[in-house]
């Protein structure tokens, strides 16, 4: 048997990994990568950074994720930040946490997962550090680039008067977390149908380009939706300072949500509003760039939903949902999860 790789074989492992996967080792600004004790980049214009971290046990377990889909995951909730934000994404810095038992090819296949999500956006992993933790850990900030602070839309720009609108359908990731916990709820799905749900779960996509189009196209405010609809339209309500008031039955869902949720004797509007881990874009329009907006998501092969409105006042309203599906505020990272949720 193999002796485990030392701290540094480690660290020149992972970062072959991640080039393997077609990462590039630069971009514009960047003016020095991996490798040395910092990295170094210049650029005109304003960064933007987000931090996020996955920790075993608190966001996911092993199994039902492989180490790729950790990867994965870890690398898209961070660049999801910055697509709420209407940011190009740059580049990667990763803090890797290993605990006893992990294997060297576990530890790769996390770096395939991650090297493979920063190859299709153009992501160079500029740096990090790796070091033993008491659980595996995969914390990761990713910087982004826009061109001044005008063009970086916050959460707090919306206004009353304003459509409330969401890009894609919801309920995905956390009827593919169902799924994952008690596969035998998939019973009844086509299985292209159940494995895409699971595929929300373990591996989401952040929408960089529709925040670009969503930006671009004049979007007051936005948010990506992580901690579920009702909790993050209330970070965006709270931000504001307005009233957003969400119409249930306009909420578009993914296929396969209303079947799982029969099957687990939940409300379908639990997963698709209170669920989380989407990673869809919510944003706020003045009603005459809706058109537009539409047409810019569109070209990123997604599709604009109005949702609802902005209003003074001050919360999250949602109508059209029966009373006992109304407590869909979403996750708090610091306390405990539902049954069911890691």
């Amino acid at each position: 048997m193999s002796r485990p790789l030392g701290e540094f074989e480690l660290i020149a492992a992972i970062r072959d990994r991640i080039a393997r996967a077609g990462a590039p080792a630069s971009v514009d600004g960047l003016l020095l990568g991996s490798g040395d004790d910092a990295a170094i980049s210049t650029r005109e214009g304003v960064s933007v950074t987000s931090v996020d971290a996955l920790v075993e046990g608190v966001h996911f377990r092993m199994p039902p994720f492989e180490p790729r889909s950790v990867g994965h995951k870890a690398l898209a909730a961070a660049l999801s930040d910055l697509a709420a934000m209407g940011a190009q994404g740059r580049e990667a810095y990763v803090q890797l946490g290993v605990r006893e038992g992990i294997s060297d090819a576990q530890l790769l296949d996390l770096a395939d997962g991650l090297g493979g999500l920063a190859a299709a956006h153009r992501i160079a992993v500029a740096g990090g550090d790796v070091t033993r933790a008491p659980a595996l850990l995969l914390a990761v900030t990713a910087i982004g680039h826009a061109r001044g602070p005008e063009a970086v839309v916050r959460r707090s720009g919306a206004r009353a008067g304003d459509l409330l609108a969401v890009t894609g359908a919801l309920g995905g990731a956390a009827a593919g977390l169902v799924l994952l916990e008690r596969p035998e709820l998939g019973a009844g799905l086509e299985q292209p149908v159940a494995a895409a749900l699971r595929r929300r779960q373990l591996e989401p996509e952040p929408l960089l380009a529709a925040g670009l189009a969503l930006a671009g196209a004049g979007a007051t405010a936005m948010i990506d939706l992580s901690d579920g609809l009702g909790g993050d339209a209330g970070h965006l309500a709270a931000a504001s300072s307005v009233t957003v008031r969400i119409e249930a039955e306009r909420i578009p869902v993914q296929p396969g949500v209303a079947a799982v949720a029969e099957a687990a004797r939940m409300e379908a509007i639990d997963l698709a509003a209170g669920g989380g881990e989407d990673y869809e874009l919510l944003a706020t329009l003045p009603p005459e760039r809706l058109a537009e907006a539409s047409s810019a998501v569109a070209a990123c092969g997604l599709e604009l939903t109005v949702i609802g409105s902005v209003e003074t006042g001050a919360g999250v309203e949602l109508s059209g949902a029966s009373s006992a599906a109304r407590p869909t505020l979403g996750f708090d990272q610091l306390r405990p999860r539902p049954p069911g949720r890691c």
